[in-house]
This record gives structure tokens, C-alpha cells and sequence, in this order.
């Protein structure tokens, strides 16, 4: 009975950690052809890059069953709990703090701002020194987590309401590429990335199970059509917070 169990218990797990070797496998096969065949090199300390690709399974393997035990349920079951609720300016505070909270933790855009500090300032755009380059970085963090938690919030009245996504993506790119025309040359490759950084490993379960979460809770509404889409706002207002910013900041 007992072997049965942990029989049991070590089945997902492995089931897991077989899908992530898999997902990852593409990418190694990539790696090790350049490296040997187009490079003709070896890897250094053999040992040492299996054991890290070891790491990178497991840890992938435990992020995914991590996100469907906890990420997600919780998500839908406040979108649910908000809508029974019935207050509108709660659900909007709390999809902004959602936002706002998940994006200014998210590790790739601290990565990205404190690069785009350093280089900033080798390159004169701003004053090299340790608090000015510290400034820029927190100021661009902080834009970017504020637009997110605006995304999620205009995502929020989206489903509410019923607008159509694709009005909103193409109103938005049409105001970016306005936008580019002004803004300084300096800031608008950070401005066009940072929409990217923002959609990783802690913002995109939470905001996902959000938007669907509330979809499926409010009549009339199609999770599939009106639940997604939440992501999409959360690629482009940060790029739009931040060639904003770079126009009050440094001027157009």
C-alpha cells in the first residue's frame, strides 16, 4: 500500500520533469550543433553545464506544476471573489496592484533597467555616477510597473464592458509609433523592449488567470474571446509609459 502511494505521488513529478527535458531538448540540440559541428569546439567543464541543464529541467518542471496548484486557482478564485463581489473600484485597485506588484518584481526587468543604466551612462545619456545610473534604472522600473498595472486595469473594464481587443492593440500601436517621432532616440529601443520583459515568469500566470478567471464569472462573456488578451495590454503600455517618459524626462 505503501509503495503504491509514493507510486502515486512520484508519477506526476516524473510525468513533469519528462515534458520540461522535452521543451528543453530543442534548444540543446541547437547548442551542442554550433558548438561542435559549425565551431568545432568542445564544452568546457562537461560536469558542470549537465549538472546546470539538470537544474534548468527540474526547475521548469517545478515551475509549471507550481503554477497549476497555486498561480492559477488563486488567480481565478479572486476574479470570482471580486465579481461576487459587485465593487467595480475594488476589482480595478486590485488588477493595478496586481500588475503594478507582479512587474516590479519581475526579475528580467530589473536585469534589463540596471543594463540600460550602465550603458546609458558609458554613453553620456546620463551622468555616470553610481546614484544617477540608480535613478534611471529605478524611474524606468517603475514606469514600467505602473503601466502594467494601468494594462491590467484597462483589461479589467475591457471584459467588463465587452470592447473588442483588437481596436484597443491597434489605437495603441498607432499611438507608439506617434510617440517614436518624439521621443529621444536613446530611450526607444529600451521603450520597445521593455514590452517584452514585462511578460515573463511572475506577471503572465497571475494576469492570465485573471482575465479568465473574471471572464467566466460575469454573464454573457466567452473566456476564450474576452478572457484573454490581458498579456497583449501588458506588452504595449509599457512601451508607451516609457516613450512618455523619456519625452518628460529628457525631452523629445
Amino acid at each position: 500500500m505503501q509503495t503504491a502511494h509514493i507510486r502515486r505521488m512520484l508519477t506526476p513529478a516524473a510525468r513533469r520533469l519528462r515534458d520540461a527535458a522535452r521543451d528543453l531538448l530543442p534548444v540543446v540540440l541547437v547548442v551542442v550543433f554550433f558548438q561542435t559541428v559549425v565551431l568545432g569546439e568542445s564544452f568546457p567543464a562537461f560536469a558542470s553545464l549537465s549538472f546546470g541543464i539538470f537544474c534548468v529541467v527540474a526547475g521548469l518542471a517545478f515551475f509549471v506544476q507550481g503554477l497549476e496548484l497555486a498561480l492559477f486557482p488563486i488567480g481565478e478564485q479572486m476574479a470570482l471573489a471580486f465579481s461576487r463581489k459587485g465593487s467595480l473600484p475594488w476589482l480595478l485597485l486590485f488588477g493595478f496592484a496586481l500588475g503594478f506588484g507582479t512587474t516590479v518584481a519581475e526579475p528580467a526587468l530589473i536585469a534589463v533597467v540596471r543594463e540600460a543604466g550602465e550603458v546609458a551612462a558609458a554613453f553620456g545619456f546620463i551622468t555616470d555616477t553610481p546614484a544617477s545610473i540608480a535613478g534611471y534604472a529605478f524611474g524606468l522600473r517603475l514606469t514600467v510597473a505602473l503601466s502594467v498595472g494601468a494594462a491590467v486595469s484597462v483589461g479589467i473594464i475591457r471584459i467588463l464592458l465587452g470592447w473588442p481587443v483588437h481596436l484597443i492593440i491597434i489605437g495603441g500601436y498607432i499611438l507608439i509609433i506617434l510617440l517614436t517621432f518624439w521621443a529621444p532616440p536613446e530611450i526607444v529601443g529600451i521603450a520597445y523592449d521593455s514590452g517584452g520583459v514585462t511578460t515573463s515568469t511572475v506577471t503572465v500566470p497571475l494576469v492570465t488567470a485573471l482575465g479568465v478567471g473574471l471572464a467566466t464569472t460575469i454573464r454573457h462573456r466567452n473566456p476564450l474571446i474576452d478572457g484573454f488578451g490581458l498579456i497583449a495590454f501588458a506588452s504595449l503600455f509599457p512601451i508607451l509609459f516609457v516613450l512618455v517618459y523619456g519625452i518628460i524626462r529628457f525631452g523629445g
